[in-house]
């Protein structure tokens, strides 16, 4: 299980949100293409970038996430407002490895499985619930749909890999929901990054000793930046 670290994007800065709230903002630097630098000194095997902005529908930082390609030399995995295929391409053109779809695999079904046949294996589903519901537009919007509908759904589209987020557990560094990713994980995706909630590097331990063969990675945004964890302890810690 490798430790991906992750850049929230908001004008250009980087950032991270409570619960997903926009008026529980906090910012923590001005560069992020340096962020990228150091977590790839420190020993990154993958990079988690969300365009927030995007995701709200209220800007795009694309010329930022190019940047951070070009600059951080390891692979980046991307989301956050793709709701078209020409916002797959562009990141697929700005050198992401991974694009991310959430949004569009509720909302418009028949284009998200067109942006997975247009770019296999390049395409990961964001299922970001609040307890079993889906939420959708910088979780935003609650969708009535269930986490194994959408499941049952993205894999029919031959979409490998699902990046799962409890969103009451993001940023409050309460740990990850074990048993919602046991759960996620029972589903049979071939690869899962759990995401929301991780303070120290006892949670990523916990997170490992569920023992799932399939659970790749877990994401880590506001501990690194808070110093609650050290990025490259956890990754030696996990290695």
């Amino acid at each position: 299980m490798i430790v991906i670290p992750a850049i929230d994007l908001r004008a250009g800065k980087c950032v991270r949100l409570l619960r997903g709230e926009k008026a529980r903002t906090t910012v923590y630097g001005d560069d992020p293409v340096e962020r990228a630098r150091g977590f790839a000194r420190a020993g990154a095997a993958c990079i988690h970038v969300v365009d927030l902005d995007g995701a709200f529908g209220d800007g795009t930082n694309l010329a930022v996430i190019r940047a951070i390609v070009r600059e951080a030399g390891v692979p980046v995995q991307t989301g956050g407002g793709v709701r078209t295929l020409d916002d797959a391409r562009a990141r697929i053109e700005a050198g992401a490895a991974t694009v991310i779809l959430g949004t569009i695999l509720v909302e418009q079904p028949d284009l998200a499985m067109r942006v997975a046949d247009a770019f296999p294996g390049r395409i990961a589903a964001g299922i970001d619930a609040r307890g079993d519901e889906v939420a959708v537009r910088g979780w935003e919007r609650g969708t009535g749909m269930r986490v194994d509908a959408l499941l049952d759904r993205v894999a029919g589209w031959g979409i490998e890999r699902v990046i799962a987020t409890q969103i009451e557990r993001d940023g409050t560094g309460r740990g990850y929901d074990l048993e919602s990713l046991r759960r996620v994980c029972a589903h049979g995706v071939a690869a899962v990054q759990a995401s929301g909630g991780a303070r120290t590097v006892d949670d990523l331990r916990a997170l490992r000793s569920l023992g799932l063969p399939n659970l790749e990675g877990a994401i880590v945004g506001r501990a690194i930046y808070e110093g609650t964890l050290d990025l490259g302890e956890a990754i030696s810690a996990l290695a």
